[in-house]
């Protein structure tokens, strides 16, 4: 993608009580503001006493004094419809951190899409609980921190990967296949910027080796969830969600292989769509703008 084609686009997102009055307030300041929409998408709960949903991109003139006059005078109108709502700049990369184990398909799916330019982020750096991957991640020029973690040492462990992501500005975290729960502290401290990967097995085929508990069971699907991370795992708002067939000659290996694939495909959406801001959050759920 050219970014330098898009240095004066900017995003909105809007979630309210619906009403009416609230495509044509914002249309009308956009207008007002000097900005040209270039896509706007919109859902509604409920027609009736539903909740409200947009995504407008829009394009600024003289981009470095409008935007923040933009920013200071939108506060009125999301007064008015009493809004949650967040203004994005295109020309900002966001800075995003991965953690992973001993795994690689998720964290080389990313580095392959970053890479070749698919996905239009930043990554400073990688942490993890296990040296296995220092060697990937170093030769794709990406700094790698072993911060090792056991039940006595997961606080220190904690504290140390949370100063590293503070001193390179990170934006938001990838757990691509991280092979360890984060602590509540943790986890609000990033409150709805870490994504998570795991099998669609969840709950059915919970526990140690899920694949063989599926083979043994016959099944027919099998699937990957991407979510953002609350404290209850496994359980938070989902993003995006990959199925393929499988079918009886499937052995459990043929499913651990169908399994990594939906797995970092879905991961690989769920990223993109953050890094786009398409994804707005209520409650346990999430609106995803295509």
């Amino acid at each position: 993608m050219d970014l330098k084609k898009h240095r004066n686009r900017a995003r909105l997102l809007i979630s309210c009580p619906d009403q009416p009055g609230i495509v044509a307030s914002v249309s009308e300041f956009l207008y007002n503001s000097k900005a040209n929409i270039v896509q706007s998408d919109q859902y509604t709960t409920d027609p009736e006493g539903g909740r409200f949903f947009m995504r407008i991109e829009f394009d600024l003139s003289s981009f470095d004094t409008s935007y923040p006059l933009l920013e200071k005078n939108f506060a009125d109108i999301a007064d008015r419809f009493q809004m949650n709502w967040r203004l994005q700049m295109e020309r900002k990369t966001k800075r995003m951190a991965l953690f992973v184990s001993k795994e690689d398909h998720c964290l080389l799916e990313l580095l392959w899409r970053w890479r070749s330019g698919e996905i239009d982020v930043d990554i400073p750096l990688i942490i993890s609980n296990h040296p296995d991957l220092k060697d990937i991640v170093e030769g794709y020029g990406i700094s790698f921190y072993h911060i090792p973690v056991s039940k006595e040492t997961k606080g220190e462990a904690e504290k140390e990967a949370k100063k590293q992501l503070e001193k390179a500005s990170i934006d938001f975290l990838v757990l691509a296949r991280y092979m360890q729960i984060l602590s509540p502290d943790f986890v609000h401290t990033f409150s709805e910027r870490i994504i998570n990967i795991h099998h669609s097995f969840l709950p059915a085929f919970i526990g140690a080796n899920p694949y063989k508990k599926a083979f043994d069971r016959g099944v027919k699907l099998i699937g990957a969830t991407a979510h953002f991370v609350t404290d209850d795992l496994d359980e938070g708002p989902i993003i995006e969600q990959e199925v393929l067939r499988v079918n009886h000659r499937y052995s459990t290996e043929d499913l651990r292989i169908a399994g990594r694939n939906a797995e970092k495909i879905a991961l690989a959406k769920a990223v993109k769509a953050h890094i786009q801001d398409k994804i707005i959050v209520y409650g346990n759920k999430t609106v995803v703008f295509p």
